[in-house]
């Protein structure tokens, strides 16, 4: 992510905390007008909002900070941290739902000003959808977890919101007291079980838990675009701090390569990855000169002067065998 982009994301954050402020007070001010319980989950959810919000918008500024003695990879993993306080707090505002609708159902309230209510909390479901959707949409182009995190909440909101709106009509409709705290307990589940998605991400991320839909990409365009001189990728890792990527390797090159071939052969890896995944890149690559006979029966380098064993055939690289720390020929043999 470069300078601009990071300023793009800040901006789009702040208006996420913006929005989300003037939604929560909308919430508010429908929950004490109409003193429903379901209003007050939704009232609820945005507070998560609001908090998350400003804790996002640090976390940008804390990510965008360029490295240093203390932090020699960056400051990238704040987002996580930022992330897994919204599911946290996702969590805890689910449970504080739970009690209050089962308090309703022991000592039904009388429900007031319903269609002002709906009409409220209609209007701030239409805005947390087109707001999130504009998040998620720059923070993938921006590889923002946290503006990601930020909008998949706000359109999660959306959904709750428009849940208990068909509740509440529900209600309307019948006069059936006790619907108010079941929508509330039914979508205080749903949003219980989105603040454990959140966390499980994070902790992920924070673990450096393997992404395997990246590795499998990566895997694919490695193999579509291996050069002769590549005889073989092992050891490979990735790790992703932010919006950087982190990616180290073992490659071996044929084993008479002098320092300069070998190191143009690192370049040429590093502009395929870079062409490929629009991260900011960081690669550490370590070069292994070939075995003779055992690398030959993996090694595509046909016009080799120093051949030893027949070509074996085309050797494809998998998830499995190139994170392995093992090089690869001796055991097509």
């Amino acid at each position: 992510m470069n300078i601009e982009e990071t300023r793009h994301s800040v901006r789009v954050q702040r208006w996420v905390v913006i929005t989300s402020v003037v939604l929560f007070a909308i919430k508010v001010t429908a929950y004490f007008l109409t003193n429903s319980i379901a209003v007050l989950t939704d009232a609820l959810e945005s507070t998560v909002n609001v908090v998350t919000g400003f804790t996002g918008l640090y976390s940008l500024k804390m990510a965008a900070r360029p490295r240093d003695d203390n932090h020699p990879y960056g400051h990238g993993k704040i987002e996580l941290i930022s992330a897994s306080f919204e599911g946290i707090l996702i969590l805890i505002a689910g449970l504080i739902i739970i009690y209050e609708s089962v308090i309703n159902l022991l000592h039904p309230h009388e429900i007031r000003q319903l269609d002002t209510g709906i009409l409220l909390i209609s209007a701030t479901a239409a805005a947390n959808f087109f707001v999130g959707a504009w998040c998620i949409r720059v923070g993938k182009k921006e590889h923002s977890i946290a503006l990601q995190a930020s909008g998949k909440h706000l359109q999660s909101d959306t959904w709750t919101t428009v849940g208990i709106i068909a509740g509440l009509l529900l209600l309307r409709l019948t006069g059936i007291s006790w619907i108010d705290s079941a929508t509330a307990i039914v979508f205080a589940f749903m949003i219980i079980m989105e603040g454990y998605k959140i966390i499980r991400e994070t902790v992920a991320g924070i673990t450096d838990e393997a992404d395997m839909a990246l590795l499998n990409e990566l895997v694919e365009v490695l193999n579509k675009n291996k050069r002769n001189n590549w005889v073989d990728l092992h050891n490979l890792r990735v790790i992703k701090y932010g919006h950087v990527l982190h990616l180290d390797c073992h490659l071996t090159v044929p084993w008479y390569f002098n320092v300069n071939e070998a190191h143009r052969e690192v370049d040429e890896l590093d502009k395929l990855i870079g062409e490929h995944f629009p991260h900011t890149l960081e690669m550490f690559v370590h070069t292994d000169g070939c075995e003779p006979a055992g690398s030959c029966r993996v090694c595509p380098l046909t016009e080799c002067p120093k051949r030893e064993a027949a070509f074996g055939g085309r050797f494809e690289w998998t998830f499995e065998n190139i994170t392995n720390n093992e090089k690869h020929g001796f055991q097509t043999g």
